[in-house]
């Protein structure tokens, strides 16, 4: 596969920021056994993370926007093009040991996303994707699954966890879907599930809420991939709102409808 020049800056901070993970998880598997715990260590895993990636990526591009996870927005002499990345999307994976996390990088170019990399360095399993070029996995062509019923259909979602709100809509959501496809499943990584949506591992998946740096790489990977990606309400907003679902032609609208179904009455 062909990569342009941007996409090949993006593909080579991904890998050696998914380098550096990988050498922190391995440190991060070992503090599990500490008093004090390995959530120190992670958020400086994190943070260094975004700091190798934010080098690369503006040592090529000086004038381009960045927003990140970890550190302060930065707006750029460009005005059209903007980074979005999340140096380590699944941080609680991480932080218990378990290989399922990423690195997520995005290039957003006037408002648009147009360029996408998630990277999971513990299965050295590479998502890349350019507008009008496809998705690929390493160098395998992506392309979403084709189940057209919801009752065939795998469905991934985000659970709110504690200090995150909506407890009681969500259950109300996931009450909707789960009596209507063959199973949900909540890994634990937004960018990771989005990929697994384009790779046809997921059927679809809807979460709220979400940041713009969960999301972005993901959005261009589905639709590189064939398959169609819209906020929870169906509309475009999906960083205004911070809600995304996706899934191909199909199982999207099945979706939609389902989390958009008000509460049954008692």
């Amino acid at each position: 596969m062909a990569r342009s020049a941007l996409l090949n800056v993006m593909v080579q901070s991904a890998l050696k920021a998914g380098r550096s993970l990988a050498r922190d998880f391995g440190e991060v598997q070992n503090l599990q056994v500490s008093l004090k715990g390995p959530a120190d260590y992670v958020s400086q895993a994190d943070r260094k993370a975004e700091t190798i990636i934010k080098t690369e990526l503006m040592r090529a591009r000086p004038t381009y926007g960045f927003i990140g996870e970890e550190s302060e927005a930065h707006t750029g002499t460009d005005g059209a093009h903007r980074w979005i990345v999340d140096p380590l999307d699944g941080t609680t994976n991480f932080l218990h040991g378990m290989p399922h996390f990423a690195v997520s990088i995005a290039l957003e170019r006037n408002g648009e996303i147009v360029a996408g990399v998630v990277y999971n360095p513990s299965t050295d399993e590479l998502y890349t994707a350019e507008r009008g070029g496809g998705a690929f996995l390493n160098d395998r062509r992506l392309r979403v699954a084709g189940r057209k019923a919801l009752s065939d259909a795998v469905i991934g979602t985000g659970v709110p966890h504690l200090g995150r709100g909506h407890h009681g809509k969500f259950l109300v959501e996931l009450r909707h879907v789960m009596g209507e496809c063959a199973g949900i499943r909540r890994m634990g990584a937004a960018a990771l599930d989005l990929a697994y949506v384009a790779a046809g591992r997921l059927d679809g998946f809807w979460e709220k809420p979400l940041e713009p740096w969960d999301m972005a790489a993901g959005l261009i990977l589905i639709r590189e991939a064939g398959g169609f990606v819209s906020d929870t309400a169906g509309g475009t907003d999906m960083f205004g709102t911070g809600s995304v679902a996706a899934g191909n032609e199909y199982i999207l609208k099945g979706l939609l409808e389902l989390v958009q179904r008000p509460a049954p009455q008692v």
